[in-house]
């Protein structure tokens, strides 16, 4: 009897310190667990927040300028040296007659983009860091048209569409379609075209895998040339479609987009359809000179924009062809603004385009630089289709 109160007073002595310490045990792996879990969601709520200050940024336009089709978009310069070597291979030469040009100008934020009709969904203006632009807010297609001032099959034989695209995530898409969904009929199923940073679809058809920028959100200029039957599709630099048989007769334009995920931006802007095809040497044959709207500028100043390669490239390409060729390179500007800043301006915008040819090799005694400002019109400048069209580099020759 007494063994057996001995032994249950030793496992009690026992017994409590191996509770007690089980408790204090008990308590630091809750201590432990609690400051684990703590600075997982501090490093979640790190990430989250990195991620969010990435999409802000994109958002707002705080952007890196890294390359000239990169962060800061299509409609942003670079340095003469690394745009001729990103797009030394780019091709795309616009139409010689601009029908339509829409800059945004004068549009205000949350209004329908005055210049566009709508067939289906929700479009509106939006302010994209330090860009108007027209912005697809919902997750349902939406389709708008360019108002034209001519009805009908408004589309020659030849022609180009040109307009930045806001690439805001791997999903992000344009639909072009060939017609005019508001005031025309798809009579003979013109097929659309999707546009998407990886890929392009031509329905009915088949798909283009190409090799895209990945680094998103990012602006990158969408280029579309038509020639009687072969269709050319570029994004930024690279080429991305080359259908030598469309087999259809487009007729009219139609620009459609979305938002993949909430919250995200689907954007345009940009845009403009030109007429015609400046066929670079037949020109200078036949009229002495090549007039071109293709090389484009920052606004006010006389930085090239990088899409101003394809002109250039096909120039460059034709004096090697024809040693004996010499230009003058002249610029010429629209009315707005001050005349003597014009004549300043456009006098700057042909020396650049000048040293441009000679840093690819073009020996630089074979080209003079001119400017005459808004003095030589070769269009009325009250509306945005004939300032386009004064905004003009010629190549006249000597």
């Amino acid at each position: 009897m007494r063994k057996s109160i001995v032994y249950a007073l030793l496992g009690i002595f026992f017994l409590v310190p191996l509770s007690a310490e089980a408790q204090i045990l008990k308590k630091i792996n809750k201590k432990v667990k609690d400051k684990t879990e703590r600075r997982i969601e501090k490093k979640i709520d790190k990430s989250i927040d990195k991620g969010l200050d990435k999409v802000e940024e994109g958002m707002e336009g705080k952007e890196d300028e890294k390359s000239p089709e990169g962060k800061n978009g299509e409609g942003q310069s670079a340095g003469n040296n690394e745009t001729i070597k990103l797009w030394s291979k780019y091709d795309f030469v616009p139409g010689e007659v601009v029908i339509f040009e829409d800059d945004l100008l004068g549009e205000r934020n949350g209004e329908f983009p005055s210049q566009w009709d709508l067939k289906k969904g929700n479009v509106e203006m939006a302010q994209l860091g330090d860009y108007m632009v027209i912005n697809f807010p919902d997750t349902e297609w939406a389709d708008i048209v360019p108002m034209m001032k001519e009805k009908g099959d408004y589309l020659p034989d030849v022609f180009t569409l040109e307009f930045d695209a806001y690439y805001s995530e791997f999903c992000t898409s344009y639909k072009i379609a060939f017609f005019d969904e508001v005031n025309q009929k798809n009579t003979t199923r013109l097929p659309n075209i999707y546009i998407k940073p990886d890929q392009v679809t031509q329905q009915f058809s088949g798909v283009t895998d190409f090799k895209g920028d990945e680094n998103y959100p990012y602006w990158k200029r969408i280029a579309i040339s038509f020639n009687v039957r072969a269709l050319k599709i570029y994004l930024g630099e690279q080429r991305i479609a080359n259908i030598p048989n469309f087999r259809h007769n487009p007729t009219g334009i139609t620009i459609s987009s979305r938002q993949c995920h909430e919250n995200q931006y689907a954007a345009i802007r940009n845009i403009r359809i030109a007429t015609g095809d400046l066929e670079l040497y037949n020109k200078m044959i036949t009229d002495g000179k090549i007039v071109t709207n293709g090389i484009r500028f920052d606004s006010g100043k006389a930085t090239l924009r990088p899409e101003s390669m394809g002109v250039i490239n096909e120039i460059s390409k034709l004096m090697q062809q024809y040693p004996e060729i010499k230009f003058s390179v002249e610029g010429h500007t629209d009315s707005d603004g001050d005349g003597a800043f014009n004549k300043n301006l456009s006098e700057q915008r042909a020396a650049t385009v000048m040293n441009t040819l000679i840093d690819m090799g073009i020996s630089g005694d074979r080209l003079v630089s001119k400017g005459f400002g808004e003095d030589m019109p070769i269009a009325d400048n009250n509306s945005p289709e004939g300032k386009a069209n004064n905004r003009r580099v010629e190549f006249v020759k000597m």
